[in-house]
Formats: structure tokens, sequence, C-alpha cells
């Protein structure tokens, strides 16, 4: 837990002084995320590398992936899932990149159909936070309908491919993707206190940092969209609300293997015993609480 001066902390309420600890450790969920783009950022500045840019970071995210496991930031089951999430994007790169939706345009080795494996390492980052995030806020899922809501889910990544080709029925799904979250939430602890949120909420404030990530992302060189190809332009407002729906893809796996009782990772705080139910709620069971 973050400290503070404190003539500063005096005055601040303890409301004020948990939003600031809840941003904090959101920060340090993001830590692969963050140390993956500023290597994106830090490549752009090197001049005369013997090696292609893109397979440079190949290799550091290899790295950091590794740093993370050894020191105990992230357990294997973790790595699992992050893997996963690397596949899964780099299958939505090919077809994208294929397609004209953006692309990669310097020459790489580790290049596979204009996508360069790195690529998959952007979709790493985001698996990796939402798994660090449910670790370091004690995350639990309560009235969570795994099945149906991994069946939306995985009807909102196949949308996202079909559409080039069939009807975009994005915002049907969307409407779906509520129903079947409806009465979920997502409890995290924040300075001792076991505070609750929507899981619907939840995807829309990830998916619209994310957007922001995503502008940094192009900023830096990371991809380009067709309309950056000639200097960068902002991330239009609608990938906001696409990616609000491909959040829940990741939060769906991470659940997988949260249920599956991964190993405690180092950093997150300690589980609390079981919590009485309170007034006219049950306590949560096997396929409530992920």
């Amino acid at each position: 837990m973050p400290t503070f001066p404190a003539p500063f902390t005096g005055f601040l309420t303890s409301s004020s002084r948990r939003l600031l600890v809840f941003a904090w450790t959101q920060t340090r969920a993001c830590a692969f995320a963050i140390a993956l783009l500023s290597g994106v950022a830090a490549s752009t500045l090197l001049p005369g590398l013997p090696v292609a840019r893109y397979d440079l970071l190949v290799v550091y995210g290899v790295l950091l992936t590794l740093l993370f496991w050894v020191r105990g930031w992230e357990s294997g089951r973790d790595i699992a899932v992050i893997g996963v999430c690397h596949v899964i994007g780099l299958a939505f790169e090919l077809v994208k990149v294929s397609l004209g939706s953006w692309s990669y345009p310097e020459p790489a080795v580790l290049k596979f159909a204009g996508v360069p494996l790195y690529g998959g390492f952007l979709y790493a980052a985001v698996g990796s936070y939402v798994c660090r995030a449910w670790h370091l806020f004690d995350l639990e899922l309560v009235r969570y309908r795994p099945r149906s809501t991994a069946v939306v889910a995985a009807a909102v990544y196949l949308n996202f491919f079909t559409h080039h080709w069939l009807p975009d029925v994005r915002w049907p799904l969307a409407v779906m993707l509520v129903g079947v979250t409806a009465g979920t939430s997502a409890r995290f602890t924040v300075r001792g206190a076991r505070l609750r949120m929507p899981l619907a909420l939840s995807f829309v404030l990830i998916g619209f940092f994310l957007w922001l990530a995503e502008n940094l992302a192009t900023y830096v060189g990371a991809w380009r969209y067709p309309y950056q190809l000639h200097g960068w332009q902002p991330v239009g407002v609608e990938k906001f609300g696409a990616w609000s729906l491909l959040i829940s893809i990741t939060v769906v796996l991470v659940a997988v293997g949260r249920h599956k009782r991964a190993p405690a990772v180092r950093g997150a705080p300690p589980r609390p015993g079981p919590a009485r139910a309170e007034p006219g709620q049950t306590r949560p069971g096997p396929y409530e609480a992920a």
C-alpha cells in the first residue's frame, strides 16, 4: 500500500485516500503494458538497430514475460491464460491486417502475412492487466454466469471477423452482454474495504482506458491505421465501444483460470475469510464467484 506525506494525507478524506490507493493499484496492474509500450516508444529512438524493430520487440516481450514469472508477479497459470490471449490476439491481427483495417508497415523476419509476432504481446498485455488486477484487488465475481457470459463473449469476438461479410451485430451483442451480466458484480478490496462494481460497468471503464492506451500505442508506432500512415491522428471514438466489448473475452478467460484456483501471486493482498451474507443475499456458490 503506498504511503503519502502526512501533511498531504491530513487534507484527504478516507474516500480520497482510498481513491488514490485504487489508482496506484491499477497502475501496478498495468505494469506489463506500461513496460511494453515504453519499449515500443524507446525502440523508435534507437537508430541503426542491427535487427528489425519488430523482431527486437518480440525478444523484449518474451523477456518481460519471463521477468514477471520469475519475480512471482504472475503465476504459471496466469502465463498460460496470457499465452491464450496472445494467440487469440494474433488470430485477430491476421484477419484484420489482411483486410486492411490497420497495418505494421515496417519490415521484420518474425512476421507472417503482414503481422509481426510481437503484435500478440499487445493482447497479452491486456491479459496481464486483468490477471494482476484480479490478484492485487483480491477480485471475485458474484452471481457470475460463466457459460452464458462465455457464449456471448465468443460471439462478440467472432462478430469482429464476420462483420466484414455479414451484418454487424455488435449492438445486439452489447445488449446481450449487458443482459447476461445483469446482477453480476466484481468485488474487490481497497485499503481493507470490500467494494463492488457492476461487471458491465467495469467493461465500459476498462474499454475507455484501453482506447486511451490505443491512442498512445499508435502514437509511438506500435501499428498504424490507414489514416495514420502519413501522420498520426487520434483513434476514432468508436474503438472505445469495441474495446468495451472485447474485454469481455479476456475476463472470461481469466475467470476460468481463477476458478481452477491459481497459486498466489506476490503482491496480492491476503484472502479474507468467508464473509457473512448480507441481508437478502445468499453467499455465492461455486458458479457465482469465479
